[in-house]
Order: C-alpha cells, then sequence, then structure tokens
C-alpha cells in the first residue's frame, strides 16, 4: 500500500469510496457527494492523503476540514477517513489516519476531532487506537432520512505541537505607555 496526497486527479475514486461511506448510513450527515469543486474548498489544502493499492486504485482516503473560520481555531481540524468496502478490515484507516496525524502535525495543528455516530463502532475503535478520547455526546444534534440522530465528538491533542507548557498567570496589569 502506498499513500499519496489527494489530488483532484483521484476525486473519482475518491468519491466512490465516500458514496460506499453514504450508503451505511453511519458516516455523515451528508445524503450525497459533492462535486470536486465544493469538496476541495471543504478541506484543507494540507493533510489530505490517499491509499493506493499496487495497481493504483484508492482503498481509502482522509482529510481535514476546518472547524471554525476564527484563528484561535487555526491549529484545530475535523477527521474525515473513508475506507473502501472490499479494503475494510485490512489496515487502510490505521494507516490513513497515523499518517494524517503525523502530516496534521507537520502544519501545526494541534487538535484533531472527530464526530462518530454511536453506531459506527469500528470508526470509534479506530480513533481511539489513534490516541482520541471521547469528549462528549452530542444529542440529536441533526437529522439523517429523517431521524434525529446523535454524534460522539473524540479529540486527540497533540504531544508534539502545542505541547510546551503554558506562560505563568499574572494577574499584573501591564504598565500603561506614557506619551
Amino acid at each position: 500500500m502506498k499513500l499519496l496526497p489527494l489530488a483532484a486527479a483521484h476525486w473519482e475514486q475518491v468519491r466512490t469510496i465516500y458514496e460506499q461511506g453514504l450508503a451505511t448510513g453511519n458516516a455523515t450527515f451528508q445524503t450525497t457527494a459533492p462535486a470536486w469543486e465544493e469538496w476541495d474548498q471543504g478541506h484543507l489544502a494540507h493533510s489530505r492523503l490517499v491509499a493506493l493499492d499496487e495497481a493504483g486504485q484508492v482503498l481509502g482516503w482522509v482529510a481535514l476540514s476546518p472547524v471554525s473560520g476564527r484563528c484561535v481555531y487555526g491549529g484545530v481540524g475535523e477527521v474525515s477517513v473513508y475506507v473502501a468496502t472490499a479494503a475494510r478490515g485490512l489496515g487502510v484507516g490505521r494507516q490513513l489516519l497515523a499518517a494524517l496525524i503525523t502530516e496534521s502535525e507537520k502544519q501545526g495543528m494541534w487538535t484533531l476531532q472527530a464526530g462518530i455516530f454511536p453506531e459506527n463502532t469500528a470508526s470509534v475503535r479506530l480513533h481511539e487506537a489513534h490516541g482520541f478520547r471521547q469528549v462528549g455526546r452530542r444529542e440529536r444534534i441533526g437529522q439523517l432520512h429523517g431521524l434525529w440522530r446523535d454524534t460522539l465528538l473524540l479529540e486527540r491533542r497533540s504531544t508534539v505541537v502545542g505541547a510546551e507548557p503554558p506562560l505563568p498567570a499574572t494577574t499584573e496589569r501591564p504598565a500603561a505607555a506614557e506619551g
């Protein structure tokens, strides 16, 4: 298996895998796959990977979306990881997520989040195996096919980026500038 940056040339296969995830009813609130341009704009330009087999077929993909447009959250990304139906259980997701963590830290990301349907136990286990922990449950956060669904919020804090101790708190106010 070979990991490469996800590019527009991979989109048709990436889209097919995304649609396989949609068909499970436990991958996302989305009900259709977007066009490349929409997908591209909704994901960070870095930390996008595909896993290819020996024949160059995409086995899975992983990418990050921003969680907010506010600059304070610039180092926080939401994980998407999808594996082709035929490749599930072969370690594709494990390799992709491990590589995503490494790549995201090179890009200065300090927190990765994942919103996962509780029924998607394979995804929950995958994320937990890579250091994610459940920090919340969002009850009835959205509807999918007319049913209210919960999501689990999992989070992984980098041990590399932002790992330095915080500056000491001070109660003193800075001196006013004279002028």
